[in-house]
């Protein structure tokens, strides 16, 4: 989960929201939102436990057609276009560590890396994607404390003003929750690969739900930290937030340093997201005659041409589009696919309220409930 939105998302958001409070509460929204989709998903998960995510679910709760539509969504927008983000990301900020360096030769090349590293087994691409989570996690942690103990106080109050309510319910307010959103994509990953989890029933959920609260905790902490040391002025509508925050609070030298720390942190964002993409359009080749190819793996376990598949995706929408667009493209139908897939869990407790749920949604039924109308209020908005 966390990757390219955290460092990037907030320089876009203060350019139309500038009140403390609320974009504090973008993020707490945003967490909510997820951490409410993942007690849905986590029950799916348990009752229905293949790899393949909303293609699965969709399939099974509404019809083959429906989850065919959401699979290919997700390949394509769900994890080639991420991952192509992440890229661009890395590109800009290893070009803070190292200037002069081309930001597209060098996102082109972390991919087609990862991709190597991931397409020789199993076991290398998950001892590859454990090797960089961890450090991610505990040098963000490092990073938000460093800032607030060295950095200067900012003219910004965390506390709710006149017309911030009005704020939490503008169109403004929906489209900046689209980028955290982003931020928070990946809270529903385990379900992608639930073939490949052991004891999927007990520990899809589990991952689902503290990987989700871990991750809101993280954010609520870099981005207050984010506000607290650096001036507005300096992050709106830049894409390497991070870097100009490092330097803000550490100066050129911290800087660089910070900029190492997100490119670490990027790599593991996009080793996931070129591990678990794959499985959803292997899954959809298992069931699918035309896309058969999809499905055939190497002797170590390896989805070969479905990850060759991304790969392709990938570096194409690195030829061609742009950070914002890429990242518009894909989250107005990834929040759909979600959408849909939370109603089926209501719909299937409807439908059959006495089939057996190893799992349960936690505060059911109103958590589903408030994923479906945050989903609601930035799909109404982003449409118009």
């Amino acid at each position: 989960m966390v990757g390219t939105g955290v460092f990037t998302s907030l320089g876009f958001q203060i350019a139309d929201i500038h009140s403390g409070f609320a974009l504090v509460m973008l993020w707490v929204v945003g967490g909510i939102c997820a951490f409410c989709g993942a007690m849905a998903y986590g029950e799916l998960a348990a009752i229905m436990p293949r790899s393949g995510g909303e293609y699965h679910f969709l399939s099974a709760l509404f019809h083959p057609s429906v989850g065919f539509v959401a699979g290919w969504t997700s390949a394509t927008a769900g994890f080639a276009a991420p991952v192509a983000l992440s890229a661009m990301a890395f590109g800009q900020y290893f070009q803070s560590v190292i200037p002069g360096i081309s930001p597209f030769a060098t996102s082109l090349a972390v991919v087609w890396i990862i991709t190597l590293v991931h397409l020789y087994s199993v076991h290398a691409g998950s001892t590859f994607q454990n090797f960089f989570t961890w450090p991610k996690v505990l040098l963000i942690s490092i990073f938000v404390a460093a800032g607030f103990a060295v950095g200067h106080p900012q003219a910004i109050s965390f506390s709710p003003v006149a017309g911030d309510s009005r704020v939490l319910f503008s169109a403004p307010f929906a489209v900046c929750l689209v980028y955290v959103m982003y931020a928070f994509s990946g809270w529903n990953a385990s379900t992608y690969i639930v073939g490949e989890v052991r004891d999927p029933v007990r520990n899809v959920p589990r991952s689902l739900l503290l990987g989700t609260l871990i991750v809101l905790v993280l954010y609520l902490g870099l981005n207050t930290m984010f506000l607290y040391t650096t001036p507005l002025e300096k992050m709106k509508g830049q894409l390497d937030v991070g870097v100009i925050v490092g330097r803000q609070v550490f100066g050129n030298v911290g800087g660089r340093l910070i900029g190492g720390l997100i490119c670490i942190v990027l790599v593991s964002s996009i080793s996931s997201l070129v591990w678990i993409g794959p499985r959803v359009s292997m899954t959809m080749g298992e069931d699918v005659r035309a896309l058969k190819f999809l499905s055939r793996k190497n002797n170590r376990g390896v989805p070969v041409a479905a990850s060759l598949t991304q790969l392709l995706i990938t570096s194409v929408l690195l030829f061609t589009a742009t950070f914002q667009l890429v990242l518009i493209y894909i989250q107005f139908t990834l929040i759909l696919c979600s959408f849909l897939t939370v109603a089926g869990m209501l719909l299937l407790r409807f439908v059959h309220p006495d089939l057996p749920r190893p799992h349960k949604t936690w505060g059911y039924p109103l958590t589903p409930l408030v994923f479906l109308g945050i989903s609601s209020f930035m799909m109404f908005y982003n449409a118009e």
